[in-house]
């Protein structure tokens, strides 16, 4: 045999032989598999992170709780489980040749009180929700706080395509609205105020003419009657948290666009997930942009915002979350539609169109939010645990508007014209800072036969204005030269003012409402005044304790707060002084849970809020001393849930008392004078309902019946007067029926209504009627698309949501829809 022959045979050889080595490895290789199921007493849990020898091997479990590993080379693991909220386990087993290994997981809740601001996302999904941490700054479940929270999900919002506050509100109980202007909301009987808005359990001011937005929004939670206790200085009627979408260990994504009736065009996403394997940082970005009209003239506006929050858990003991949201809006002021003035003593509500505004093509309103929140939680065990929270709130508006001076303008003799109003015009910027912290221990631990979950802490609050807020402002009648102008016409001293066609001229156009005039105006021919807004900074501090007790089937929440509440008076001038108040505020509550499915509760909390510095320190302008307003609240009720808890349901009955409120003293000679009426009382009963009656079949409902009125007056005639747009009765209900099989599988229907009845304005001067609207939906979803559509006030109702008094009514919408398309990957 040759060199060469000899060679390539020894070379085939070497290739048989490796080819008949890898042939026989393939053949006789040995691998097994691993199945791993993790539940807790509640059920299955997805979502747990899976973490095989220190991250050889990473997943999370699926919707049944379940995770598998196929072709696992037979040797000895440790299997690592953890999820947020639960006490994670770790476990070694082998596996063998060939076989099929099942392990199975039992998590046990952490009892230990996750942060005021949640840290993690909800992963209940459905119009129910379980848990509610910003009514005790812990996590409890709702059913065990004795106090009714009221509320609406991110899966309500969706189902009805709702993009701003105001869009939800109606489903809930004892809520409504009494203007276009943001947070001008009326909680069973009591008007809210935009600075006592809270984001994730922090407050901050929202802005008044800026829509509070919802795509980055998990939940809007109400707790209702006053909640001093937690937040120092409240409304008595309830208090709006909204709480903002959190980072998932799991991915998902979605985008949307929708678009409908007045020219809206809508885009918005969310993202969400873990940026590591370990799963020690989540992430979540939602991104959302809205172009849309108005059944009202020139009262168009876009909207975006941005909204990313990351989640840092480097132990099991430590968590940090940070959220921003930036929310810019680009739109005009909507100051409500005009009426006529009363003809022979009647108001005509129908006689100009709903449609009717007194806004100009050049007027504008631009305002950017901006909330940040930095949070802390670290368990030293699973028995002690700290909690510090920050948010900074920074707001700033750019207004320019025409606006109605809230009467008809006049003839030369002083005589109401019923289709002229008069106008204002107002130039105006606004900043406000609002800063917020809040910390505490929390402690579980047992006395006797006695369960403790005690909180100690303290909060800081801080609210300011700008320096540089600023009002220019055109308003009365141009004197006889023309060159100046005069607040009010006086018929008597008619050579002061200038006369055109017997009528004084105003120094803003007055608007003719059968012909109005929305064409682009010129401001510079206006006679304006610039002057410093009346700016206010205050400050608080509370020191708290709580204890939620429980004993057999008996839970007590007792609490203290001592708040410090400093305003200063005459802030941004040379001479300020600091006005100190201060309040004792006790909150006590008892639950009994006779049977699984019930709870009967009762609640006593004590409510606070100082009269403004500015009041108390001009006397002269304002009348005074006043004191704190000052409110308390009683409230019964019963939680339940039905159908293996898949429906929970809240019966409440209260009386709320609000005593030494402030209102106009009606005084000619100085309009800014106020004067203290009394006492203001509440008494309602009020139902929510929310979840699946069904597994394919969803709902909310509420009823409420209220009546607040004046009981205590200096004036007689006010007593018993019903508080302004408040209506004694008002409900709804929105149920989704979801086909699961069949040839239409995939198709969803849904059905709703809100009713209210009859209200008065503001300035008691126009009764608003009762009215009932119908809404509907039709989804179809397509593997990972779903189409959507709603027609809201499907039989084209004409009503109105409220009234400042008769130059300002606040009409609904007229028959509109929305039709969108979603993606999720």
């Amino acid at each position: 045999m040759t060199n060469w022959a000899f060679t390539r045979f020894r070379l085939c050889t070497m290739l048989f032989s490796v080819f008949f080595l890898c042939f026989s490895l393939a053949a006789f290789s040995q691998s097994g598999k691993l199945k791993i199921k993790v539940k807790s007493q509640e059920g299955p849990l997805p979502g747990a992170s899976v973490v095989i020898n220190n991250g050889d091997k990473n997943g999370i479990t699926d919707h049944d709780g379940e995770f598998e590993w196929k072709n696992v080379t037979p040797g000895e693991y440790e299997v690592k489980i953890s999820m947020l909220g639960y006490i994670s386990q770790t476990k070694t087993l082998t596996i063998q040749n060939e076989e099929k290994t099942h392990l199975n997981f039992t998590l046990e809740k952490q009892y230990v009180d996750l942060q005021t601001v949640e840290i993690t996302g909800r992963k209940e999904t459905g119009y129910k929700n379980t848990n509610s941490f910003t009514a005790t700054k812990t996590e409890t479940p709702i059913r065990e706080i004795p106090q009714s929270i009221s509320y609406v999900t991110k899966e309500l919002i969706n189902d009805q395509m709702a993009f701003k506050m105001m869009d939800v509100l109606k489903n809930i109980s004892g809520v409504s609205q009494n203007s276009y202007t943001n947070n001008k909301y009326v909680l069973r009987g009591f008007e809210s105020e935009s600075k006592q808005t809270l984001i994730n359990g922090l407050k901050t001011f929202t802005g008044e003419r800026s829509a509070d937005i919802l795509p980055y929004v998990e939940r809007v939670e109400v707790i209702k009657g006053p909640a001093s206790a937690l937040f120092a200085n409240t409304s008595p009627g309830g208090t709006v948290n909204i709480v903002t979408k959190k980072p998932l260990a799991e991915s998902r994504k979605a985008i949307n666009f929708a678009t409908g009736s007045y020219g809206t065009i809508r885009i918005t996403s969310d993202f969400t997930g873990a940026m590591n394997q370990s799963q020690t940082l989540l992430y979540r970005l939602n991104l959302a942009y809205q172009n849309a009209g108005s059944f009202r003239e020139l009262q168009n506006k876009q909207s975006f915002v941005i909204a990313p929050s990351v989640s840092f858990l480097p132990t099991d003991r430590t968590r940090i979350n940070f959220d921003l949201v930036f929310i810019n809006d680009n739109g005009r002021n909507d100051r409500g539609q005009p009426s006529y003035s009363p003809v022979n003593g009647v108001r005509d509500l129908y006689a100009t169109p709903t449609s009717l505004s007194l806004s100009r093509v050049n007027d504008y309103v631009k305002a950017q939010k901006i909330f940040s929140t930095l949070s802390l939680q670290h368990n030293f065990s699973n028995h002690i645990a700290f909690n510090a929270s920050y948010l900074k709130g920074v707001y700033h508006e750019d207004l320019r508007e025409h606006r109605t001076a809230n009467k008809n303008a006049v003839d030369e003799d002083g005589n109401d014209i019923p289709d002229l109003m008069e106008m204002r015009y107002n130039y105006r910027i606004t900043d406000n800072i609002t800063d917020n912290l809040t910390s505490y221990f929390s402690f579980r631990f047992n006395t006797g036969g006695l369960e403790h979950r005690l909180l100690t802490g303290y909060d800081f609050i801080q609210s300011s204005d700008g320096f540089g807020n600023t009002t220019a402002e055109a308003l009365g009648y141009l004197s006889a030269d023309g060159k100046s102008a005069l607040k009010k016409y006086d018929p008597a001293k008619k050579e002061k003012y200038m006369i055109v066609d017997g009528r004084p001229v105003t120094n803003v156009p007055s608007v003719d409402l059968r012909n109005p005039d929305y064409t682009i105006s010129d401001p510079a021919k206006y006679i304006s005044t610039a002057e410093q807004d009346k700016l206010g900074k205050y400050y608080t501090q509370g020191v708290y304790i709580q204890d939620q007790l429980s004993w057999k089937q008996f839970k007590a929440l007792l609490s203290l707060r001592q708040e410090f509440y400093t305003d200063i008076a005459g802030y941004g001038t040379p001479a300020t002084t600091h006005v100190n108040q201060k309040a004792l505020l006790p909150r006590f509550g008892l639950v009994y849970t006779p049977l699984k499915e019930i709870s009967l509760y009762g609640t006593y909390v004590y409510g606070f809020q100082p009269q403004e510095a500015g009041y108390i320190g001009d006397p002269a302008k304002y009348g005074g001393p006043f004191d704190p307003l000052e409110s308390n609240m009683i409230e019964f009720g019963v939680k339940s849930g039905w159908l293996n808890d898949r429906l929970s349901a809240t019966l409440a009955v209260y009386k709320i008392e609000q005593n030494n409120v402030l209102q106009t003293a009606n005084d000619l000679g100085n309009p800014d004078l106020l004067r203290q009426i009394g006492q203001v009382r509440g008494k309602g009963i009020e139902l929510d309902v929310y979840g699946r009656i069904l597994y394919n079949l969803s709902i909310t409902a509420n009823l409420a019946f209220n009546n607040t009125e004046i009981t205590k007056s200096e004036d007689k005639d006010e007593i018993g007067k019903q508080a302004a747009n408040a209506p004694k009765s008002q409900g709804g209900f929105w149920a989704k029926y979801d086909v699961t099989r069949g040839a239409v599988k995939g198709l969803g229907i849904a059905l709703g209504a809100n009713f209210q009845s009859k209200r008065e304005s503001g300035a008691y001067d126009i009764t608003l009627p009762e009215y009932t609207v119908a809404n509907a939906a039709l989804y179809y979803r397509i593997d990972k698309i779903q189409l959507s559509a709603t027609f809201n006030n499907l039989f084209n109702k004409t009503y109105w949501l409220g009234a400042d008094s008769f130059t300002r009514l606040f009409p609904g919408t007229p028959r509109n829809f929305l039709v969108g398309v979603g993606y999720t990957f």
